[in-house]
């Protein structure tokens, strides 16, 4: 079998040692929330241990990092990512596994400074020049970030896993936060959807799509940077639940409504002819069935309008509540009303 080989350069179809790949193999959105129930620190605790510092953002509404603050005009923050082969290509799929952890960084408006491997490779079966290359694979887009890549950890793993665990720091006053949402704001969105079914098509066919990987590659410092200028104060970036199950976290939190209008919504070329085939994620199936209770559709939305607006995302862009220069406008924020997400 032949396919594109990028620069691993390798005959080996890493998607196929993984039941998934990449954000599509997340926890449903439900069953985490569940999971996690209960476990965000108490008031008291927030508001400093004995070192004095304050937790600004934990696990209150599904922000992308943690933030701590240090000092008056400093927050630490912290997050980590990492997912089995989104991509045959191991270089690739390094980098790709690297712009997603540093995406949550930039989500919250921070600078990344320092990140670690997160490592598993099933040693007694891929060669581990293979994960030599998924490993300068992040080591490259981590020095395109201007963030230090120091050590980590790895696991003999049955299924191959890479990631990042990323510290950044930001302006506390300034943070991106998920409920800072407010009624009237446009919402923007810095990247085309539909890398899940092109990756799914990928998976299954070994199809290539050039498209799909420079979207998941490009890091979204620029598009951060551009939303703090024009003084955005909320923002989330869609990754595995989707752009409808992070609109709703949005508004869930922000106590808003999310109109989107799917016609002003950017997609990936092929992404379409790709939901049109079949190649849905049973990741994307889940996050289309958890949003549905809180969604008004108008218009006649079809199905492949809401498996692509409902597709999990890998490395995906921002979603910012304000309108930003070079980001398509999709949709805004409403008064509470009856539905979370209203769409058309």
């Amino acid at each position: 079998m032949t396919f594109h080989p990028g620069t691993g350069g390798a005959a080996i179809r890493l998607t196929q040692f993984a039941h998934g790949g990449g954000c599509a193999c997340k926890i449903p959105p439900g069953e985490l929330e569940r999971m996690v129930a209960g476990l965000t620190e108490p008031a008291e605790a927030k508001n400093g241990h004995e070192n004095g510092h304050e937790l600004l953002v934990g696990l209150d509404h599904g922000d992308d990092a943690a933030a701590v603050r240090l000092s008056g005009d400093t927050a630490v923050i912290l997050t980590s990512d990492f997912f089995t082969p989104v991509v045959d290509d191991a270089y690739d799929w390094g980098r790709i596994a690297a712009a997603n952890a540093l995406s949550d960084v930039y989500a919250m408006g921070g600078t990344p400074l320092v990140a670690i491997n997160l490592l598993g490779w099933p040693r007694g079966t891929l060669p581990m020049e293979l994960a030599t290359e998924v490993l300068r694979g992040g080591m490259d887009v981590a020095r395109a970030a201007n963030c230090h890549l120091a050590g980590g950890h790895s696991i003999d793993d049955p299924e191959p896993k890479y990631g990042l665990a990323v510290t950044g720091t930001a302006d506390p006053d300034r943070l991106l936060r998920i409920e800072a949402g407010r009624a009237g704001l446009p919402l923007s969105l810095t990247k085309p959807l539909g890398v899940g079914v092109l990756n799914n098509r990928h998976k299954v066919t070994g199809e290539w799509f050039a498209q799909a990987v420079a979207v998941m590659t490009t890091l979204n410092r620029d598009a951060a940077r551009a939303a703090l200028r024009s003084g955005a104060r909320c923002a989330t970036d869609v990754t595995g639940f989707g752009l409808l199950g992070h609109a709703y976290k949005l508004a869930r939190a922000g106590g808003v409504t999310v109109r989107v209008d799917p016609a002003a919504v950017p997609y990936i070329d092929g992404a379409r002819e790709a939901v049109r085939d079949g190649f849905v994620s049973g990741g994307t199936r889940r996050n289309l069935e958890w949003v549905l209770p809180h969604t008004r559709w108008r218009g006649g939305v079809g199905e492949d309008d809401r498996l692509l607006l409902a597709d999990a995302q890998t490395s995906g862009g921002l979603l910012v509540a304000g309108e930003i220069p070079g980001a398509p406008v999709i949709g805004e924020l409403l008064s509470a009303g009856e539905a979370a997400l209203v769409i058309g």
